[in-house]
């Protein structure tokens, strides 16, 4: 089930007032760090096979190492599982 943002910082920060004991007049401040946990989850996001944060971490520069798989790709030889995933 897809949710909205709205709807995912609604739902958070409403749990965050109930786990506060449902104190009055902490709405906007409940609102404020359901919005920045959302953020950090978008920003934290990374595909099923962790393509997406590879590429980040290759197109940032911090990339430590190229793995065995991505030499054999790059070489176009033998189709290894992850070879066929790393190209998409």
């Amino acid at each position: 089930m897809v949710r909205s943002k709205e709807d995912w910082i609604s739902q958070r920060a409403y749990a965050i007032w109930e786990a506060e004991g449902r104190p009055y007049g902490r709405d906007g401040e409940n609102w404020g760090q359901a919005a920045a946990e959302f953020e950090q989850l978008e920003m934290t996001r990374a595909s099923p096979d962790g393509t997406d944060l590879i590429d980040r971490l290759r197109a940032s520069g911090r990339l430590m190492r190229v793995s065995d798989n991505d030499a054999v790709c790059a070489a176009g030889a033998v189709r290894k599982p992850l070879c066929h995933m790393a190209k998409r």
